[in-house]
């Protein structure tokens, strides 16, 4: 049997993950000589600690050994396991990502140009996002179609967030936008 692919560890380790409330993120498997490396990247709305990981990662640990040793799978020498979250470079592509980082900065660039925003509520169909701008001490509301084509990455922010900035976050889709009208 050959080594599994990321679809084949998937379709294995689904029911962990549903079971402990997390998506699964990515599956990167790198065959490195005598023994390979596969890394399982999760996140949930409650971002899973250490102690949570650590528990899902032995399970996931002791599901592989034994579709191994059923032989359903084979990960030839031997394989190193790595369950982690993805890192804040890792571009916001489907709308739980932006749900996730409600109230952080986002790089959005589009059209060419970069802007450095702040991440507001999700339409209740989930495919646009309020986001905050800021020009000096006045606000501004946007809104981005989660389809349309663009790269966004969060920024890490070491300073606290502006009261005003907050209160706009705080806010739902459709109460962003009839801010934006009012404050044209």
């Amino acid at each position: 049997m050959a080594f599994p692919t990321a679809d084949i560890i998937s379709q294995l380790i689904s029911p962990i993950l549903d079971s402990y409330g997390v998506d699964l993120e990515g599956i990167k498997i790198s065959k490195a000589g005598a023994k390979s490396v596969v890394a399982i990247a999760v996140d949930s709305d409650a971002r899973p600690d250490l102690d949570q990981l650590e528990v899902i990662s032995n399970e996931i640990g002791a599901l592989l050994d034994a579709a191994e040793e059923r032989g359903e799978v084979s990960f030839g020498p031997g394989y190193s396991l790595e369950l982690s979250t993805p890192g804040v470079d890792k571009p916001l592509e489907l709308p739980r990502h932006w749900r996730r980082n409600l109230g952080r900065k986002v790089a959005l660039t589009r059209g060419g140009e970069r802007e450095i925003l702040r991440i507001g509520a999700l339409n209740d169909a989930q495919t646009s996002v309020a986001l905050i701008a800021r020009n000096g001490k006045k606000l501004a509301v946007d809104s981005l179609e989660l389809a349309s084509e663009h790269t966004a990455v969060v920024e890490i922010e070491f300073s606290n967030v502006p009261a005003d900035e907050t209160e706009l976050v705080g806010l739902t889709y459709d109460e962003a936008m009839r801010w934006r009208e009012e404050n044209k």
